[in-house]
């Protein structure tokens, strides 16, 4: 019964293992999920200095980083490779208020090699969004 309780404990290990490997590998193209939809007359494009509060995490939850932790949004270009390619993507189209996560896959966040030590090579990340200013338009 020992062997047989082992062997069945290898085996749903090794399932466990593909099976992760194989969910992470199946992130092939930027998520947007918007999780608080706003409605606006104005919405973010690429040139637009936008502020931005984020939390950074990866696909098990570990959090990497958070705007929200410093008390300061991180204000940059939107669309001038400034960010990951990710964010350039996935965060045209906002309105002031408006909160997204995005998923976003290796090749779109810090590629092949992360950013260690905090981002694993071809880590798949994910991000909760929330705009808090374009330039030149006031805040809700």
């Amino acid at each position: 019964m020992n062997s047989l309780a082992w062997c069945l404990l290898v085996a749903l290990t090794l399932f466990l293992t593909v099976a992760l490997s194989a969910a992470e590998e199946d992130v092939k193209e930027l998520k947007i999920e918007v999780t608080k939809s706003v409605d606006c007359t104005r919405k973010t494009k690429n040139g637009d200095t936008i502020s931005m509060h984020y939390k950074g995490m990866l696909t098990d939850g570990s959090k990497f980083d958070s705007s929200y932790d410093r008390g300061d949004p991180l204000t940059f270009k939107l669309g001038t490779g400034r960010v990951i390619k990710g964010w350039d993507q996935g965060l045209t189209e906002m309105c002031i208020g408006e909160k997204r996560t995005l998923t976003i896959p290796h090749h779109l966040a810090y590629g092949e090699r992360g950013f260690p030590p905090q981002i694993p090579a071809k880590a798949t990340l994910v991000f909760e969004t929330e705009l808090v200013k374009i330039d030149g338009k006031d805040e809700l």
